[in-house]
């Protein structure tokens, strides 16, 4: 066995830890644990453009969790990696953050570009979906709380784009009521073909043959689809799902009351709030895509940049 990693991907709305290592004689990824907490880092930040400090020591609480964990795990520090998107490019005060990180992690935060954050969830989706056809591009679409990025390539990205656009920042710009009004919905609606019409004169989105989406927004939609009572990650992730049901579904989860929601178990209680967002920023780009390429159906995976984030780690190693 290869020497662990640790993989943290700290966006809008999650902050979450991946520790693997690899069967070196089998090259198969071995996860020795996956955590996930529900921090609203970017709470505000679209409105102030600065992070709250309520809100950074809510972050800051759940690194000091993974460091145990990393400890515990025997990483190494030179084995850990922290990649913060988002909501961390667009605050005016996120050096408060990434000190607090440091100290606590013992390695300064990678602020990445939305570019490269498109890329790693690229990787993150595509090497775990093993029944993907081996011609054609795929598009995969990761919808953050802050940002959603489209990336389309077979095996790398050829064409990539992010977009300022989710679940958090629409849920904060637009549907600000509950459930949210038809206008609230129009507005947000029209915020969003705007930018994927900005997408689409740079991402060809009719040569894609498959349409994976990856993230809360995706999984949470798949697994209500699947109607069941515990989150299962093992049966959403490759999980096929019909245009019509997904963009039925979604419109129904954002025409919902945040009580109604709250009445799906299997939906985080970090996401109550923004789900309807999500839904809609899903329910668009799976019109636009089947409009454009005919796809008649989508395909959800559970991994995405924290996996692309890990894996690249192992491929450092000497």
């Amino acid at each position: 066995m290869s020497a662990p990693v640790a993989a943290i991907d700290c966006g809008t709305n999650s902050i979450r830890l991946l520790i693997v290592r690899q069967d070196e004689s089998t090259g198969e990824v071995v996860e020795l644990e996956r955590r996930l907490e529900m921090v609203r880092l970017g709470l505000g930040v679209d409105r102030t453009g600065r992070f709250d400090p309520v809100a950074i020591e809510r972050t800051l609480e759940a690194a000091r969790g993974y460091r145990r964990l990393i400890d515990q795990h025997g990483v190494a520090p030179g084995a850990v990696r922290f990649v913060a998107t988002s909501a961390t490019r667009d605050a005016s005060n996120r050096d408060e953050f990434i000190e607090g990180i440091r100290e606590i992690l013992g390695v300064t935060p990678e602020v990445i570009s939305g570019a490269e954050e498109a890329a790693l969830s690229f990787l993150g989706a595509v090497s775990t979906l093993p029944d993907l056809p081996d011609e054609g591009a795929r598009l995969v679409v990761d919808i953050g709380g802050g940002s959603t990025e489209l990336v389309l390539g077979t095996t790398t990205p050829t064409h990539r784009i992010s977009l300022d656009m989710g679940s958090v920042r629409l849920t904060e710009r637009h549907l600000v009521s509950d459930p949210p009004s038809a206008e609230q919905i129009a507005s947000a609606t029209a915020d969003i073909d705007e930018l994927l019409d900005l997408a689409a004169a740079e991402v060809p989105l009719d040569r894609a043959t498959v349409l994976i989406g990856v993230a809360g927004t995706v999984t949470t939609v798949t697994a209500v689809a699947q109607g069941h009572e515990e989150y299962r990650p093992d049966l959403t992730h490759g999980a096929a799902l019909a245009v019509e049901d997904v963009t039925r579904l979604c419109h129904e989860l954002l025409g919902m009351t945040r009580e109604q929601r709250s009445a799906h178990r299997i939906i985080h209680p970090g996401r109550i709030d923004v789900i309807g967002a999500g839904a809609l920023i899903w329910a668009r780009i799976v019109q636009r895509v089947s409009a454009a390429a005919g796809i008649t159906r989508t395909r959800t995976s559970e991994h995405d940049i924290l996996d692309g984030i890990a894996r690249d780690l192992l491929d450092r190693q000497p």
